[in-house]
């Protein structure tokens, strides 16, 4: 699921570049790679395990952001011959490359996931495979989990199956590429299918009573000419949504094998608590967006124009719902509780990017079991039990470098700005202390703490606050009441 991202770019990047870095430090973010990991990455790249299936047949292409290296996915789209579509989705193949218990393995256990930062990411396994052997990369073969699933002509899966396979990509493709190709229809059918296989999957999300979030990236720039900072919302295109599809139907036909098999790792995330919903309320009041009581979140959610800055800084406050989701572990046939990510509104596992997240990894090997009918290889069954606390403080860290990050960049936006007033929206307000809480400015598109009034703050409604405070990596911006 979608987080909040910022990315900066030009001029803006040499002033953060020392916060950033002391940011690392503080974090107790993962350096360089130990040696005794990059020569078993170096080897391994040589002469990765090979499947005995080739599939470079196949005209693969990947989607991904423009100049993304690595890529754990690639796919190729067509109609069936008896109607409907097939889906074949080629998956990095990591273990191909990583011996369990070896020091490759146990440094993708130390770090767990990449993190990303506005100015670079901290990868999880070294460059020379997660952007180059066991990348997706066009033009060579590259060992994958090739996945083929069939749809009927709504969408609906019909079959699946999943094997290890020699693949090669033809294509390297940007969101903004495949969108246009789309649009002026000139694409291939196998990209063209992207949007008839995407929208037909985003109907039947919406009838399920799921809801992607098209969270908008946060870019941040700064002007050659006074210095100055902008931060504007960089909208999601429909094509990156359609390809997000892909990505969702996979997680969830590997959840299906895995249910059926007795034995996997679920993605899982309870129904938000009405106090969550409720708060999500004021904060669609504040931004002037109407909520009509019989509307359902999922419904509002789908209405919104994530290039409206109103409805982006929505979208943002809406990833507050993800909070709670994570990963159970079931094995002898017994299923979790609960077993449904309440986004997807269905049984759904991460398992299409393990060159960015070390649980993909293991339920790729559960898939592939349960496809072959056989038992899940012994080292995977024993890592099993701790995975999801290893995933848990991944992904705190990741969330803290998130936060960090976005307090950050917003600090360095608004430092020439100290004592200058601002329109906002009171979004939140603290239980314990009415008079502390959380603004959304209307301009710039910054989310911050307001505090030293000596009323209770107005949830849901304008409020004028002046910057108090404002210095990227030492003091991140703080409102009060004007």
């Amino acid at each position: 699921m979608p987080r909040r991202q910022i990315r900066v770019t030009g001029a803006a990047e040499a002033p953060l570049r020392a916060a950033l870095g002391a940011l690392r430090a503080r974090l107790d973010v993962p350096g360089a790679f130990p040696a005794p990991v990059l020569a078993e990455a170096e080897a391994a790249a040589k002469a990765p395990r090979l499947p005995a299936r080739d599939a470079t047949d196949i005209p693969f292409f990947t989607v991904d952001p423009p100049g993304s290296t690595d890529l754990d996915q690639a796919m190729h789209l067509a109609h069936r011959p008896d109607g409907g579509y097939r889906v074949h989705y080629a998956i990095a193949d990591v273990a191909a490359f990583v011996t369990p218990g070896g020091a490759l393995d146990a440094e993708a256990h130390r770090r767990v996931l990449t993190l990303y930062f506005p100015d670079a990411r901290v990868p999880l396994h070294p460059p020379v495979l997660s952007e180059g052997a066991a990348s997706l990369l066009p033009g060579r073969p590259v060992p994958a989990l090739l996945w083929r699933i069939d749809l009927d002509a709504y969408g609906h899966p019909v079959a699946t199956d999943v094997e290890r396979a020699l693949v090669r990509s033809r294509a390297r493709l940007g969101y903004a590429e495949v969108q246009e190709q789309i649009d002026t229809g000139t694409a291939e059918e196998p990209i063209a299918l992207l949007r008839d296989i995407g929208i037909l999957r985003e109907r039947l999300e919406a009838e399920r009573g799921g809801i992607s979030l098209n969270v908008p990236e946060q870019e941040v720039t700064r002007s050659d000419r006074d210095g100055t900072y902008s931060l504007e919302y960089r909208a999601p295109r429909p094509a990156d949504g359609w390809n997000a599809q892909i990505s969702l139907l996979t997680g969830m036909a590997a959840a299906d094998l895995m249910t059926a098999a007795g034995t996997g790792i679920l993605r899982t995330l309870p129904t938000a608590p009405s106090g969550a919903v409720a708060r999500l309320r004021h904060s669609a009041k504040a931004l002037g967006i109407a909520w009509p009581h019989h509307v359902s979140y999922a419904a509002l959610v789908r209405s919104l124009d994530p290039r409206d800055p109103r409805h982006a800084a929505f979208l943002q406050d809406c990833t507050t719902l993800l909070r709670g989701a994570g990963y159970t572990v079931f094995d002898g046939g017994k299923l979790p509780e609960p077993a449904v990510h309440a986004a997807v509104a269905d049984a759904y596992t991460h398992c299409t990017a393990p060159l960015r997240r070390l649980v993909d990894r293991y339920a790729g090997e559960l898939c592939l079991a349960a496809a072959a009918g056989r038992e899940p290889p012994e080292w995977v069954r024993a890592a099993l039990p701790a995975l999801p606390d290893e995933m848990a403080a991944g992904t705190r860290r990741a969330g803290t470098v998130e936060r960090e990050c976005v307090d950050l960049v917003e600090a360095a936006l608004l430092q020439d700005h100290v004592g200058e007033v601002f329109d906002a929206y009171v979004v939140d307000v603290h239980d314990r202390d009415p008079a502390v809480g959380t603004v959304h400015l209307q301009d710039p598109a910054v989310v911050a703490r307001v505090e030293g009034g000596t009323r209770p703050l107005p949830l849901g409604e304008r409020l004028r606050v002046r910057l108090t405070q404002a210095d990227p990596g030492r003091a991140k911006a703080l409102f009060a009441p004007a």
